[in-house]
């Protein structure tokens, strides 16, 4: 108890200054006077309620006392994890994960603790509180001893989804860390994974990777749709969506490799076959809603194909679909813009009938959908490259260039050396139509840009 002394001083300071007796700061506070009066005296360890109660008693902002209490409980004496896991949450509540990343530094040399804080950070992690979480996960992963272990593989599975940031490089390094747990981790839970680590792969447009991934995802999931009339009815589902949505999703997955392929004919080829998978016989209000999903993409996604081979005929019944489904509204002006860059369609009447809604993009007002953080700010660069790119061959060159600098901001905020190069270089073709205001917007741009980004 070496450091209760510290919260003590504080609490007899505060009764002198106020000029309380105990029995009226006691009535304050909540508390029983008598323990209290031991708390006071040492002779009784407080509890993180007792400790929230009276910080708020002394008029101090709540978690005030938190750094001395988890020395003095934790780090100067054997912990107890009926105040630890209490402990561990309130500061996860109030973002002390300073406070958190120390204690827990200490407790892990006590591995009889793992379980109970992989727990926690289960919990944590399935309240949002992502930050806290990964700082448990990293330090259950770090001290297991069963290399092997399905745990240990959990961990690193969150630690994977919790480690995505905007940069590619970050998220290929999390990928191939991951990679190596995935076969540890329970077979149900392995869909899910696969599906995150291919749509990482997807984004960063390593598509030898998406293919591999997405055709073992079939393959797994294929084999969980053989075994689950085997199982139990009473048997809880492991997986984030019925097992059919894996089997479509990584026929979408193959079908967005040939896209990038520029294989078109493969692509609608993949689409009429994730179409066929989701026609469920008697399907269920959550299958209904996952089949009305594939449908949208694979009629969004059809349009798209036949639009890269060419056929501007498609334009205004895709502008139709897109309008009445907002959330594909990105998705189908990239690929509208790029038929019109590649076979010099004029779109101008499609801009201007969904201004509105593009000029919402990168902003907070625009609707992410489906997409995450890192596949929203990889879409906006593609369009406004692509937009840009439209605009130059329009000769609208001050709403070209506008487009080509937000993408060039976009691209160096997350280190994506390619686009950074393509816009450079486009910016390059076209520098002689830059006004003042745009010169100066792309020099503060490239002064920003570290020399290894390229």
């Amino acid at each position: 108890m070496k450091t209760m002394p510290n919260i003590r001083f504080y609490i007899e300071n505060h009764l002198k200054n106020k000029g309380y007796k105990l029995q009226q700061f006691s009535e304050i506070a909540d508390i029983n006077v008598g323990t209290l009066s031991a708390i006071i005296k040492g002779t009784r360890l407080i509890s993180m309620n007792q400790l929230d109660q009276i910080t708020s008693a002394m008029g101090l902002e709540r978690g005030y006392f938190y750094d001395m209490y988890g020395v003095e409980c934790f780090i100067e004496s054997a912990p107890h994890w009926r105040r630890l896991e209490p402990f561990l949450y309130r500061c996860a509540e109030l973002g002390k994960l300073d406070i958190i990343q120390q204690v827990i530094t200490h407790v892990t040399d006590d591995q009889s603790y793992f379980d109970e804080l992989f727990d926690v950070a289960e919990s944590l992690f399935n309240k949002s509180m992502n930050e806290a979480a990964l700082i448990l996960y990293e330090c259950v992963a770090d001290s297991e001893k069963y290399q092997h272990s399905e745990r240990l593989a959990l961990c690193q599975y969150r630690i994977f989804l919790l480690q995505k940031t905007l940069s590619k490089y970050d998220n290929l390094n999390a990928a191939v860390k991951f990679e190596p747990y995935i076969d540890k981790l329970n077979e149900e839970v392995q869909l899910d994974a696969i599906k995150d680590l291919a749509n990482v792969y997807n984004t960063i447009h390593l598509w030898d990777k998406v293919d591999a991934w997405a055709r073992e995802l079939e393959r797994k999931a294929e084999f969980q749709l053989k075994i689950q009339s085997r199982r139990r009815k009473s048997k809880r589902r492991l997986t984030a969506y019925p097992l059919f949505t894996y089997v479509a999703y990584a026929n979408l997955l193959i079908s967005s490799v040939y896209d990038a392929r520029k294989e078109y004919e493969n692509v609608l080829k993949y689409i009429e076959k994730y179409l066929k998978i989701v026609e469920v016989e008697n399907p269920t209000q959550e299958d209904q809603q996952i089949i009305d999903l594939f449908q949208i993409w694979g009629e969004g996604n059809q349009y798209a194909s036949q639009l890269m081979l060419g056929q501007e005929n498609v334009i205004n019944s895709y502008l139709d679909y897109i309008e009445n489904n907002p959330s594909e509204i990105l998705a189908g002006f990239i690929n509208i813009l790029q038929a019109a860059n590649q076979y010099s369609f004029n779109i101008d009447y499609a801009l201007d009938r969904f201004k509105d809604q593009t000029n919402l993009f990168n902003t907070d007002m625009y609707i992410k959908g489906s997409y995450n953080d890192q596949m929203l700010n990889h879409a906006y660069q593609d369009f406004y490259y692509e937009l840009a790119s439209y605009q130059m061959k329009q000769r609208n060159y001050s709403l070209g260039m506008d487009a080509l600098l937000m993408c060039l901001d976009l691209s160096s905020s997350s280190k994506d050396d390619l686009m950074c190069i393509k816009c450079v270089d486009l910016y390059g073709e076209y520098r002689s139509e830059a006004n003042e205001t745009q010169i100066r917007k792309y020099k503060n741009v490239i002064e920003k840009l570290s020399l290894p980004t390229f």
